[in-house]
């Protein structure tokens, strides 16, 4: 066996290899300074971490009473939802006409409060039923006008195009009485 030798060649560092190193770190330096403020500028302001959650005081809802409040710019349904319509939401867990299968039970922290965000799945409408005035579906749920998706007191999609149930923002119950949202 013989040993091989490696021999690296060292040589002078010519000035035009110095000016193309020199530039491209000035220009990527650049670049990155030049860039920070455009991504630093997407980042949301004061005014909209804001409304990033809302509080809401239950006790002038009644039974049976469903309000809208505003959370990060859109419709969030509370529903005080009567014995009647807590049945009706666990006795159709089972249903075979749910598109999106879900339990009322993983819908809700409280079965007498239904917490949905107000706004269709399919494209982004918003579904009438807040109002005793307001069409309601045959399921005592949401009707969205737009395609005629159907929702049960759940917020469970019956019928329609709509491919999910309507979503359930993040909330806790910070006493019996109020309810913090994001």
């Amino acid at each position: 066996m013989t040993a091989m030798s490696v021999e690296l060649e060292i040589r002078p560092v010519k000035r035009r290899d110095f000016l193309f190193v020199a530039t491209r770190a000035v220009a990527a330096v650049g670049t990155a300074l030049a860039t920070w403020p455009l991504i630093d500028n997407m980042n949301p302001d004061a005014s909209v971490l804001s409304y990033s959650s809302v509080e809401v005081d239950l006790r002038p809802i009644a039974e049976g009473q469903r309000i809208t409040v505003r959370w990060r710019g859109g419709p969030v349904f509370i529903d005080h939802r009567d014995p009647a319509r807590i049945a009706q939401a666990q006795a159709d867990d089972t249903s075979p006409g749910l598109i999106d299968p879900a339990a009322d039970s993983s819908r809700v922290k409280n079965p007498a409060w239904l917490i949905i965000i107000g706004v269709c799945t399919h494209l982004g409408c918003i579904p009438l039923g807040q109002s005793d005035q307001e069409p309601r579906s045959e399921f005592d749920g949401w009707f969205c006008p737009c395609h005629g998706s159907k929702y049960d007191t759940s917020g469970r999609v019956r019928h329609g195009p709509a491919p999910r149930n309507l979503n359930v923002p993040s909330y806790e119950f910070k006493s019996p009485d109020v309810v913090r949202i994001g």
